[in-house]
């Protein structure tokens, strides 16, 4: 097993802040970067620190004694620079190992774009930064449908942007597990990995096991991808980020995300969590 300080970023987010709940407590001393740590979850075994990817010093002394480090970065801009910079500054730090948080369906092409174009160019660093690497591709998150509460409460409508389509959509905390083993495991690294949940299933299917669970009748509406990117303006979207996620979006459409592996059970020795399981374990953020 792997010795030393686990970096990990992108620790306020579903996968980060998962993967620092399963690790803190535990042999490894855990190091959390943000660039406000006080948004950092109190946990034990684990230091915020204080970082900033444009920060070259905030990330030598992020990542000083670390042997390992998760990847991730936020999408909106998308910044290319910021995870070279990153492993970069791991390389001269004497880091051995990095995992990447990518994306299901990063390098395929849909409508004469590539799809995960931003995760592709930090994939191509990672294996040619001379570290141990592992990839993980994970199909939509469970926790995506969280952007559906309020439509919920308000009217009982559910959004659906991909028309329909069905995805093996998993549960993050398996995609959280799976990064911790590749974090502090003795096996080969080297590969990348394509996590699914255990079913394919719609957004139609999400929301009879959600109106099921709360007790109403919820309705889908097909959300097409014009009035996506209209709401992702009036959101303040980054224009690039915005194409690069209706590019995603437009490759699920299309059914190239109707893929399952085994691969969360082949790691981690049990099934990929159901969303009904992730559901009823969420219920309150949906009014349940």
């Amino acid at each position: 097993m792997l010795a030393g300080v686990i970096l990990v970023t992108g620790a306020t987010g579903a996968i980060g802040g998962n993967v620092l709940r399963l690790l803190a407590g535990g042999e490894h001393p855990v190091r959390a970067l943000s660039r406000t740590p006080s948004s950092v979850p109190t946990l034990s075994g684990v230091e915020a620190v204080q970082g900033d990817f444009t920060d070259p010093d905030s990330l030598r002394r992020a990542l000083d004694g670390v042997s390992a480090v998760l990847l991730v970065t936020v999408p909106n801009p998308p910044t290319v620079a910021h995870d070279v910079a990153l492993l970069d500054a791991a390389v001269s730090a004497g880091v051995r190992r990095v995992v990447k948080l990518s994306a299901i369906g990063t390098g395929e092409w849909w409508n004469g774009q590539l799809v995960g174009s931003w995760h592709q160019e930090t994939e191509d660093a990672v294996r040619g930064s001379g570290l141990d690497w592992t990839v993980l591709r994970p199909s939509t998150f469970a926790s995506n449908t969280l952007g559906w509460a309020r439509s919920i409460a308000v009217d009982g409508v559910v959004p659906d942007p991909v028309g329909g389509a069905r995805q093996g959509v998993i549960d993050p905390r398996d995609v959280a597990g799976v990064a911790v083993a590749e974090l502090v495991g003795d096996h080969s690294l080297g590969r990348t990995l394509t996590l699914t949940g255990p079913e394919l299933i719609s957004a139609a299917d999400q929301a009879e096991v959600l109106g099921r669970l709360l007790g109403r009748t919820l309705r889908v509406e097909d959300l097409p991808l014009p009035a996506m990117r209209g709401r992702m303006e009036e959101d303040g979207w980054d224009s690039t980020a915005m194409e690069l996620a209706v590019a995603g979006t437009g490759w699920a459409r299309s059914g190239g995300n109707a893929v399952l592996t085994r691969t969360v059970e082949e790691v981690l020795g049990r099934p990929a969590a159901t969303f009904e399981k992730w559901a009823v374990d969420h219920l309150s953020r949906f009014g349940g």
